[in-house]
């Protein structure tokens, strides 16, 4: 009688890891293992199941046709495997391991890298990877655990919760405004520079929002980074839509037509739903739930936006 092939669930982790990254170094990394040792383990299984389950090329790996049925088998096995883990685990050992938690920057640096000390505190025997190059994250190929977005996902396997909204305005320094030309409507704004997103850069729809503020803005200064934005907006280079939650802190920032351009946008917690009930996600997305909800007047100003006519604001206060 034949004995049937003998692996290991360590097995199918490096294989699952290489099958949605299509690289040995991307997966040893995630893995933290090394080059080497993944490119064995991987040989080893194929050996093991007597079957090629990816193809090699200068690019990366490619699954087979045989590796896209395993890969199916694989995902099963580790969807039950998190189930198992979450119904055996109680107490501090539920919210054990690792989370790769997927942010934009304006998020991640100004408001959640300001709470970690508490979440340290809560979850010690947590670790997280804050990753904020939300292009090339993928929740599909799980590359990252959980993410904050702008835009709530349309479709697929996933679990979605909206965190918050925040609201966004025009700001210049104070030293930018008392130099330029005085601001008291929409069109003024044309006669100054604008600082913004690189439009083929934006990789969410709710970024995009210059349009929203006046059809033929077009921008003086352009970065995919809202610190560079901002930073560039504190030393005078022009006007800037920045969110209100970390703008407010720099006195030397001046809210512009405040009365009349209040932008609103949100933020969603999303995530594969198998991942939902793990107890190492589920502990971030509580914490992420409760950070945000227990400052909310960080994301919502204290002012409602009138729908009368705009007045004069060339500094406000």
């Amino acid at each position: 009688m034949t004995n049937p092939p003998q692996f290991t669930w360590d097995d199918l982790q490096f294989f699952l890891a290489v099958a949605r990254t299509g690289q040995l170094s991307t997966a040893a990394r995630q893995l933290r293992s090394s080059h080497a040792t993944v490119s064995r383990r991987i040989d080893r299984l194929e050996f093991t199941l007597k079957v090629k389950l990816f193809e090699r090329n200068p690019r990366g790996y490619v699954l087979t046709a045989m590796g896209m049925r395993f890969i199916e088998t694989a995902e099963k096995m580790e969807q039950e495997t998190e189930r198992l883990r979450a119904d055996l685990a109680d107490g501090s050992m539920a919210q054990r391991g690792l989370v790769r938690l997927s942010a934009p920057e304006g998020f991640a640096n100004f408001f959640f890298a300001t709470v970690l000390p508490r979440f340290a505190a809560q979850h010690p025997h947590l670790s997280l990877e804050l990753v904020t190059i939300q292009q090339i994250m993928s929740l599909s190929r799980k590359e990252a655990d959980l993410s904050v977005v702008l835009d709530e996902p349309k479709g697929g396997p996933y679990f979605a919760e909206k965190l918050t909204d925040y609201h966004l305005q025009i700001y210049g320094s104070r030293d930018y405004l008392a130099k330029a030309p005085d601001i008291t409507c929409r069109d003024d704004l044309l006669e100054h520079p604008f600082i913004s997103y690189i439009e083929e850069m934006i990789f969410a729809p709710g970024l995009d929002y210059l349009s929203d503020v006046h059809p033929r803005i077009k921008p003086q200064f352009q970065s995919s980074s809202i610190f560079a934005q901002l930073t560039a907006t504190r030393n005078g280079l022009g006007l800037c839509i920045l969110p209100y939650f970390f703008a407010s802190r720099y006195p030397e920032l001046v809210r512009v037509l405040p009365d009349e351009i209040d932008l609103k946008r949100h933020y969603w917690i999303t995530c594969h739903r198998d991942l939902k009930q793990a107890p190492r996600v589920r502990a971030v997305i509580d914490f992420l739930r409760e950070a945000v909800h227990g400052e909310d007047a960080r994301f919502v100003p204290p002012y409602v936006t009138p729908t009368g006519p705009a007045r004069r604001t060339k500094a406000e206060g």
